[in-house]
């Protein structure tokens, strides 16, 4: 029987309290909701600057910072950038490489591409060292049968070789162990008996599909994050516990769920990306509780913009995230586009006098002059305070307040003299150069996809996302702009209202004319068997069960696949060929019907949906008021080339149904959201603003 608000049989239910906390580049933040015995809900929030050195440290700050202590929280779901982090600084663990003979450079050999895309120039460096990646004897076909046994005094030998060279964790990737992982399982039982703690990665295990060079890759990234993880989430639950905190702590994966914190170190290549991919659930379940299904999200922070689409209602999925050069992560994640463009890029002029907006960024520390906190080079977010984009009173984590006078001098200094500007002109290019890489971020989740901008919602959130939001949606032809309740703390959100995700993948890699469909079914069922013993692992957090099948597909003689969505698990062959030539074309406007198709991979998805969140909460109800009641007053906003008088008003105080004429300034404690001259915003009635571009 499912519990009622008062419980099983009747009973009262004490408060319950749910943390959701996402650490970004540049601000940790947290949406508490307070759940009373009769069904009431109170939500909290805080946004505190994240702390670099020991991420740890915000989290609990951010706590505080809510007005509660770890002691009274039931469930903490925790998104985290520190695996992200960790491989794009390079900061990793020293790792070690047991493969098969002959294949001990394929991490290096790759795919023939290139760092740069035109000139014979650029560097890469693997994950893993070449002195750090020993060959054993062995060799299994690709149908699986043995052509060379293992060596197993060889495995033994290389094991302690890497233990000697000081590796903490170790990959075992054998060539076609995806077709049978006989061999490394075997080795990995003779390294994890000589291996001094769990960091041991089996390629197989991780990842069960062809292509020798991404599983591999996929292995390096998950061997070298695995103890940067464990180390962070122990000391994590050692300082909630301190704190009292004796309960569930849930960690966000890349692919939009959440795993224990428990199991998650397993796989931990799994939550790269988590950060983003919380943002995009929170805008699924807006869009779901605001009646669309098609959105790009968009979510600028201080750090990096993040982009993404919504088809359906549901975010796409891709097995083919590019970390950085070099490094694909196989797995299945999100599919998030990300620019170095936020509100804390660093804008200068070149080498050869051209204006250059990021991708170095100036973070939390010492961040935008405007913050006080050391900041000396010109941001976004400054040239935003230069046009009266922002308010500087309502700054949020300022260290010192900084004059007005003084965040023009830096623009004076370092953009307008160079580029015989004024203060505003420059400040204004900055801004619409920064709108010239998020714009294109926006085009590659969209028109390179076979998708018309035009179909969509622009859903923007993050600090910085809705300052810009209006002026990249009639850059882009975008009709319409969603920024919800609360654009700063979306990703936080995303923690609440994420669900729990198991994804299985497998290979066959047959042409799908010689396939038989009985072996099909069987291989997608024993994906669901597999997933869905591990979801109801967590039954209490989890109100119903949904599954989700797909293939990964191509044409004969092609490289690149199609991940192709699957109805029901029983297709015929006819059904699945008219399936991916649908999605072939609507990909690349061509039809090539006279080629078969090969069925690559299989993947399905178990998902356990958690209770849905009641998003009209977030602002406070109580608070509203009429639209004069709503108003502060007006300022001077830089737009279109000349100076405007705007309206500002309360985001909090602002009524249901309520209709505002730009230029307009909505401002929030975490967030500011500018309406430009020309387009008009309404408030829905859970509270979002609906902006006609």
């Amino acid at each position: 029987m499912r519990d009622g608000p008062t419980g099983p049989r009747g009973r009262s239910r004490p408060m319950r309290r749910v943390a959701g906390i996402d650490v970004g580049g540049t601000f940790t933040d947290l949406l508490l909701t307070e759940t009373g015995p009769d069904g009431t809900l109170r939500v909290r929030l805080a946004k505190v600057p994240t702390t670099a050195r020991n991420q740890a440290e915000g989290v609990l700050a951010a706590i505080a910072a809510a007005g509660t202590a770890p002691a009274a929280l039931d469930l903490v779901i925790h998104g985290t950038t520190a695996t992200t982090n960790a491989v794009l600084e390079r900061k990793t663990a020293r790792v070690g490489l047991v493969t098969t003979a002959g294949f001990r450079d394929v991490l290096e050999l790759g795919r023939r591409t290139r760092p740069k895309p035109y000139g014979l120039f650029g560097t890469f460096e693997p994950l893993i060292p070449r002195e750090l990646r020993r060959e054993v004897p062995e060799r299994m076909r690709a149908d699986g049968q043995v052509h060379i046994p293992l060596d197993e005094a060889a495995v033994e030998a290389a094991v302690r070789a890497l233990l000697a060279e000081g590796c903490e964790a170790l990959v075992i990737h054998f060539l076609h162990a995806y077709a049978n992982p006989a061999h490394e399982r075997r080795a990995g039982e003779i390294a994890r008996a000589l291996w001094p703690n769990p960091y041991v990665t089996l390629g197989h295990a991780l990842l069960s599909e062809f292509r020798e060079y991404e599983r591999g890759t996929t292995a390096a990234v998950n061997a070298a994050v695995q103890p940067i993880l464990d180390r962070y989430l122990r000391r994590l639950q050692d300082e909630l516990g301190a704190g009292g905190f004796a309960r569930d702590l849930l960690v966000m994966n890349g692919n939009g769920g959440t795993v224990p914190a428990a199991r998650v170190v397993e796989a931990a290549a799994k939550t790269v990306m988590s950060g983003p991919a919380s943002g995009v659930m929170a805008a699924a379940a807006t869009l779901a509780q605001a009646g669309l299904s098609n959105a790009v999200t968009y979510d600028m922070g201080g750090t990096s913009t993040d982009v993404a689409l919504i088809a359906g209602g549901v975010p796409e999925v891709s097995a083919e995230l590019t970390l950085a050069y070099g490094l694909p992560i196989h797995l299945p994640m999100v599919d998030v586009h990300t620019v170095g463009a936020g509100g804390g890029s660093i804008a200068a002029v070149n080498r050869a006098g051209m204006l250059q907006v990021g991708p170095e960024s100036a973070g939390s520390e010492p961040g935008p002059v405007g913050y006080g906190r050391g900041g000396a080079r010109p941001t976004v977010t400054d040239a935003n305070l230069v046009l009266g984009r922002l308010d500087p009173e309502g700054l949020t984590a300022v260290r010192e307040r900084v004059p007005l006078g003084a965040i023009r001098d830096a623009f004076a200094r370092d953009l307008a003299r160079p580029l015989g500007l004024s203060v505003e002109e420059a400040a204004a290019a900055v801004i619409r150069l920064g709108n010239v890489h998020m714009a294109g971020a926006i085009r590659m989740v969209s028109l390179a996809r076979g998708y018309d901008p035009r179909d969509f919602v622009l859903f923007a959130f993050g600090g910085a996302g809705p300052l810009h939001a209006v002026a990249l949606a009639r850059e882009l032809g975008i009709p319409e702009v969603l920024v919800p309740a609360r654009p700063g703390l979306t990703n936080a959100l995303g923690c609440l209202v994420a669900d729990l995700r198991q994804d299985r993948v497998n290979t066959l890699n047959r042409p799908l004319d010689g396939l038989a469909m009985d072996e099909v079914r069987a291989v997608l069922a024993a994906q669901e068997a597999q997933a869905r013993a591990l979801i109801e692992a967590e039954r209490a957090e989890i109100e119903a069960v949904t599954v989700t099948y797909g293939a990964d597909m191509q044409f004969r003689g092609q490289t690149h696949l199609i991940r192709v969505a699957l109805p029901r698990p029983d297709l015929g062959r006819a059904a699945l060929q008219e399936l991916f030539e649908a999605a072939y074309f609507r990909r690349f406007q061509v039809r090539l019907p006279e080629i078969r198709a090969v069925l690559v991979n299989l993947v399905t998805s178990v998902i356990g949906r958690r209770r849905a969140f009641p998003l009209g909460s977030l602002l406070d109800p109580a608070a509203r008021t009429d639209l004069a009641g709503a108003r502060l007053g007006t300022r001077p906003l830089h737009a279109e080339g000349r100076w405007h008088e705007a309206a500002i008003y309360a985001r909090e105080r602002l009524p249901e149904g309520a209709r505002i004429a730009g230029p307009a300034v909505i401002q929030q404690v975490d967030a500011t959201t500018v309406i430009e001259p020309g387009a008009h915003a309404t408030v829905d009635a859970i509270g979002n603003l609906r902006i006609r571009a």
